[in-house]
Parts: structure tokens; C-alpha cells; sequence
């Protein structure tokens, strides 16, 4: 999984303007986050259409406001650079839960 580096909205639209993303937010601090890492090799695997990109929250403090990401870990899908599927909320996510939304956004 790539890390994007610091990046506001708009560059992020431009950069990522085509093809199929799935942005995780998470952050070294959260728990939460944690659990979910673990599996995120395998939920890679199981979706390749996607290209997986890890947002550090804490670097990324600008984005998430602009985007309303308010919880974390969550989960964006972007093709072609509009967003068209978000998983965002402050719960801990399991492998299912993140499979299944990913199976209902493609």
C-alpha cells in the first residue's frame, strides 16, 4: 500500500484523476487503525481492481477537514477523481465490514 504524503483536496482530485483508489485514513495512535491493519494485505488482494492508498491522518489534518473525515480508520473510494463511496465513522472496522462495502461500491 502506497502512503500519500501531505496533499489538500484539490491536488489530491488531480493526482488521482484517473483510475480506481481506495484512500485509508488511520493514524499510529489509533487503536482502532491497528486492528484493521493486519488484514489490509489480504482485503488488497481480494479487491486488485482498487489501488489502496494509506493517508496518515495527523499529516493530513487539512484533507480530512475538507473532506469531513471525522473518524478513523476510514475508507474513501475514488474513480476517477470524484469520490463515489466513503466508510467513515468512528467505529473499529472488521475485515467483513470493509470487504463488504467494498464489494457494494464496486
Amino acid at each position: 500500500m502506497k502512503k500519500l504524503e501531505k496533499i489538500d483536496l484539490t491536488n489530491l482530485e488531480k493526482k488521482f484523476s484517473k483510475g480506481n483508489y481506495v484512500f485509508f485514513f488511520e493514524a499510529g495512535w489509533c487503536s482502532d487503525c491497528q486492528f484493521i491493519k493486519p488484514a489490509m494485505p489480504e482485503i488488497e488482494k481480494d479487491f486488485p481492481q482498487f489501488e489502496f492508498i494509506k493517508v496518515d491522518r495527523d499529516e493530513n489534518i487539512d484533507l480530512c477537514q475538507e473532506m469531513g473525515i471525522m473518524g478513523i480508520p476510514s475508507f474513501v473510494v475514488y474513480q476517477n477523481g470524484q469520490e463515489v463511496d466513503r466508510f467513515v465513522n468512528k467505529d473499529r472496522k472488521t475485515k467483513a465490514e470493509v470487504e463488504n462495502f467494498l464489494t457494494q461500491s464496486v
